[in-house]
């Protein structure tokens, strides 16, 4: 009998993510974020790809910001690997960069701007599937404010990103990866 390695891998990543959410949940205690929940079933190999950045980081598509300009408008990029509108965001390099830091990194490479950072806006919870095997992992999207002014430019080092645009919120394009998760948060800080 062989025993299935991405079964040791699963529980492995379901641990870190376990730490990965209360190290949020702590850190970011006063906060009024929202928490969605996604499955997603995945084929084998690509279940192996995301457990291994869960077990490494706590999260299999790495950290988020959704950067407000005005009250009304959103930046989305558009990542061409998946062919959708999505927030700026990626992967954590490693142990030493904390989810804040590479959100930070991704904003700038994205859409070549800083913003003010002003704490979560969702902590995300994806459940990954795959042939009976399961895992989950965090995806923080952090919030944050830009200078109405503030000039977009891509800097990708990984070439996924082709554009960066602000929206309206009641404009998203329809193609807009957790479209329904973004118009929640809006509802929900609307005014703020």
């Amino acid at each position: 009998m062989t025993v299935d390695d991405l079964w040791f891998l699963a529980d492995e990543a379901r641990q870190r993510a376990e730490q990965a959410y209360h190290r949020l949940r702590r850190s970011h205690a006063d906060a009024d974020y929202l928490e969605p929940v996604h499955t997603r079933r995945v084929s084998r190999p690509r279940f192996r790809t995301l457990a291994s950045r869960v077990k490494s980081t706590g999260t299999p598509y790495g950290v988020h910001t959704v950067v407000r300009r005005r009250d009304d408008e959103i930046l989305l990029v558009r990542h061409e690997g998946v062919d959708l509108w999505v927030l700026p965001g990626g992967g954590v390099d490693g142990d030493d960069e904390g989810f804040t830091e590479a959100a930070r990194r991704e904003l700038a490479e994205e859409a070549g701007i800083s913003a003010d950072y002003g704490g979560l806006a969702m902590a995300t919870r994806i459940d990954i599937r795959c042939d009976g095997h399961q895992t989950w992992g965090v995806m923080p999207v952090y919030r944050a404010r830009a200078d109405a002014a503030a000039e977009l430019s891509v800097n990708d080092p990984d070439e996924e990103i082709s554009a960066a645009r602000w929206f309206r919120v009641s404009e998203l394009p329809a193609d807009t990866r957790d479209r329904d998760d973004l118009l929640s948060w809006f509802d929900h800080v609307a005014g703020d």
